[in-house]
């Protein structure tokens, strides 16, 4: 089982049996499923992005955001790792009247596929994904499946001065990963000063993520937010 299924399963089985509508839920957090933490920053891009255009949202979770640009008149496909979630995802969408293609798959180890679209989005789903080989893996993949003159609008959680990492975590500042306690050796597990460690979020500051974006063939057109986790990438044009 790889280092991020386990947490997410939990997090999405739990989101079930309270009730409740999406991940920012299980901290007490004031959104709603209509109220979602990145609404306000696809609302100031949907001026860039084709009317009724191709998009591919992967980590959508309980599906806020697809189901946001469903009701807006985009086509709209969504995958999540946790079965769980796009069980969610589905009935908040019906619930809704909008259509959203929902499936099960893990963006890391996305197949090879002829399907292109206008838009890719991520609504904070990258700092969860950790390890070089498969951010590389899922920017390729974002890369491969945009058209031309598509673009990648990406929020993803940044490195904070403010946030305090708790004893059971462990922040290397020259890689931007924050490490999790592991009571045992396991798949992708780092041993750390003797103790074993998970992957668990990777939180870069503003100019590691725009330099990471554009050495996977991504031009940065924007970068905005408080923390600059907010972006906007079309892809480089080859030869």
């Amino acid at each position: 089982m790889r280092y991020y299924y386990a947490e997410h399963q939990a997090a999405y089985r739990r989101l079930g049996r309270e009730g409740m509508t999406q991940w920012n839920d299980l901290f007490g957090e004031s959104w709603t499923f209509d109220d979602f933490p990145n609404r306000v920053f696809l609302e100031s891009v949907l001026d860039r992005l084709p009317a009724s255009g191709e998009v591919l949202e992967y980590g959508c979770g309980t599906g806020p955001a697809a189901c946001f640009l469903a009701a807006r008149g985009f086509r709209v496909d969504a995958i999540d790792l946790i079965p769980e979630a796009i069980t969610l995802a589905r009935r908040f969408a019906q619930e809704r009247g909008v259509t959203v293609n929902f499936s099960v798959q893990d963006v890391c180890a996305m197949p090879v596929g002829s399907k292109q679209y206008d838009v890719i989005l991520d609504s904070y789903c990258l700092q969860s994904i950790v390890t070089d080989p498969d951010r590389a893996a899922v920017l390729a993949a974002v890369r491969d499946r945009l058209k031309p003159n598509g673009h990648y609008v990406l929020s993803t959680a940044m490195y904070d001065s403010d946030r305090v990492y708790e004893d059971d975590f462990r922040y290397d500042a020259t890689t931007g990963i924050c490490y999790e306690r592991s009571t045992e050796p396991a798949d992708d597990a780092v041993q750390l000063d003797n103790t074993w460690y998970l992957p668990h979020r990777r939180h870069l500051r503003p100019k590691a993520l725009r330099a990471e974006l554009e050495a996977n063939g991504l031009q940065v057109l924007s970068q905005q937010g408080e923390l600059r986790g907010d972006v906007i990438c079309t892809p480089t044009r080859r030869g």
